[in-house]
């Protein structure tokens, strides 16, 4: 069975990832992409679906793990009564092929080691043709082909191959997973150790390019290196999550793909990096966002491929019972198609941030940006589906309105601070027009705060972004009113809920519970602090901290009942407002307010 979501590490090479439980079991691993089928399965169904054991002879979880300084080299130890051993796994960066690294490091005394290798293709579908060849162990099935090199020997039995093994003190053992298109020869394997050290400089570089210094640097340091680790290298783009369907409530059927960028996801990410002084992903990405989009603005979609694929047709893997029976599974995503008239606006915000933290000009980006607004000119006041991708109606959501506005007022800044040409009094004209609609019409006088959609009584988490784009200032009555209506209505726990749940039934349209959101929560203490309640805010912020599990990783939701993470892991949209919150507690406040 596979462990909690929180038992889980991150290990991965920026262009795909894997999860490692604490009992030393790769549960989790798609090849050569994050959105490639999975070749280990096992997190959503068990061992027969595929995983990549390797742990002490009859141990059980593991004694303490940790990465390796501020690597994504993860280290796991036990103590056994013959002694102690590590397990060093890591991904190196990405030569011929994708490699996966797994180095037994013997401490003290003699350990018994114990390797389960259970190869499952295409989403723990198929069993593959398992032979030696050069002395190593090959799996084929159709385009995939995996080689395991390791002076171990290595047996098969029962559709799996194990290797009984010990290891004394100062000994290293290596293994050495590799991935390549089955109708190609195998890629020269790299040498485990030589790896280990380049991989460890490269992380080391990289996190010394970052400009935070604050009080919650362990905690930002982490965040960025997994926000990094979500991008995916060849392109620039970053997805939300390297999994899919780990559900957002135990045993529910919320269960989603988030192995695609997001441009809501991804612009936030981007900020995330920009104000970290991590430039070079940032110049990536706006480049893949110009790829991705190119064509008409009626086009644009909410999501893409990492190389920008624009179809991503949802189906279900109904051989995989899903994570603790929360099924379905879903590969692919049919939100893709949904309109989300807030998009434009993070884009535009964005790549207005991109030009103020010093990145060039971009040919052609700001002709793109003008098809943009001009599409916000001829649609916001068009309903939609929302920030939170409601499979049902569509509504006016306030907060797809006030980022409608966003993508006009960083279009006349983009004009007046840089001088790229446009109609700017003709957009403060529509930026005004829907600044006075939103006050109008998604402003509940009578309970003193906005609300999610024209008309609705109800409140949404969504609405405490409108202090960090500028859309009103904090001390402004109306923001403070909204922040006590999320806190009265919709926090729980101390945590924070996207939009109410009625009767078994959210304003999604969708039936069941789920946890809280953490973006949201972080947003409740960043909101906090901006209206001058800052022990309230740290207090909240310290707690959500208290959440990560012992690697410093965040799901995407909070079961404050059972205790748990749940959802996608590791996600992009919890990291990153993490980032955002420490700025701001640490008073390095990104001041977009006025207007």
């Amino acid at each position: 069975m596979p462990g909690r979501i929180e038992d889980y590490a991150l290990i991965g090479d920026c262009q795909s990832a894997a999860l490692v439980c604490n009992d030393g079991s790769i549960d989790w691993l798609c090849l050569p992409r994050f959105d490639s089928g999975a070749c280990f399965a096992a997190l959503l169904g068990d061992e027969e679906n595929g995983r990549w054991q390797l742990a002490p002879s009859g141990a059980g979880r593991a004694t303490r793990r940790r990465y390796r300084g501020d690597t994504l080299i993860l280290e796991t130890e036990w103590e056994t009564s013959a002694g102690s051993v590590r397990v060093i796994d890591f991904m190196p960066h990405r030569g011929e092929a994708p490699d996966i690294v797994r180095i037994v490091e013997g401490l003290a005394g003699e350990v018994s080691m114990t390797m389960d290798l259970r190869l499952r293709f295409d989403y723990g579908h198929r069993v593959p043709w398992m032979h030696k060849a050069d002395g190593q162990l090959a799996g084929i099935a159709g385009p995939d082909s995996i080689w395991l090199r390791t002076p171990v020997e290595v047996a098969g039995q029962d559709f799996a191959h194990t290797a009984e093994f010990s290891v004394s003190e100062g000994e290293r053992i290596p293994f050495v997973l590799t991935w390549h298109p089955s109708h190609m020869p195998p890629p020269k394997p790299v040498e485990p150790l030589t790896a280990l050290m380049e991989t460890e400089e490269l992380w080391n570089e990289w996190v010394g390019r970052i400009s935070y210094t604050g009080t919650y640097r362990d905690a930002v340091v982490r965040s960025l290196i997994t926000l990094k680790a979500l991008t995916y290298a060849p392109t620039g783009g970053i997805v939300a999550a390297p999994t899919t369907s780990l559900p957002e409530a135990l045993g529910g059927v919320r269960n989603w793909d988030y192995r695609f960028c997001w441009l809501r996801d991804a612009t936030m990410t981007l900020d995330a990096l920009l104000r970290s002084g991590c430039t070079d992903e940032a110049a990536s990405w706006r480049k893949w966002l110009l790829r991705a989009v190119a064509g008409s603005p009626e086009d644009v979609q909410i999501m893409y491929g990492v190389a920008g694929e624009r179809r991503l047709t949802e189906w279900e893997v109904d051989w995989l019972p899903g994570y603790e029976d929360s099924s379905p599974v879903r590969v692919g995503n049919a939100a893709a198609g949904q309109l989300q008239l807030d998009v434009p606006g993070e884009v535009m915000n964005s790549l207005y941030l991109a030009r103020k933290a010093g990145l060039p000009r971009e040919e052609h980006m700001w002709s793109m940006q003008q098809a943009l607004v001009k599409y916000v000119e001829e649609h916001w006041a068009d309903p939609d589906e929302g920030l939170w991708e409601i499979r049902g109606e569509r509504r006016h959501f306030v907060h797809s309105k006030m980022m409608c506005w966003a993508a006009m007022d960083r279009a006349i800044r983009m004009s007046e601070e840089f001088g790229y040409p446009g109609p700017v009094s003709h957009w403060r004209g529509i930026r005004d027009e829907i600044h006075a609609q939103v006050c109008e019409k998604g402003y509940d006088p009578v309970r003193g705060t906005f609300t999610q959609s024209y008309g609705s009584t109800e409140v949404d988490a969504a609405l405490l972004m409108m202090t960090t784009i500028g859309f009103l200032p904090p001390d402004d009555p109306r923001v403070i009113g909204t922040i006590e209506a999320v806190q009265r209505e919709l926090a729980g726990d101390g945590f924070v809920r996207r939009y109410p749940t009625h009767e078994g039934e959210a304003s999604d349209g969708l039936v069941g519970e789920e946890g809280a959101f953490l973006a949201c929560s972080f947003w409740l203490a960043e909101n906090l602090c901006l209206i001058g309640r800052e022990e309230e805010g740290h207090a909240l912020f310290e707690r959500l901290l208290s959440l990560r599990n012992d690697v410093g990783l965040l799901a995407e939701e909070y079961d404050p009942r059972a205790g748990r993470l749940v959802g996608n892991f590791p996600q992009a949209f919890s990291h990153v407002p993490l980032v955002h919150t420490a700025y701001e507690l640490d008073g390095h406040r990104l001041d977009l307010n006025g207007g």
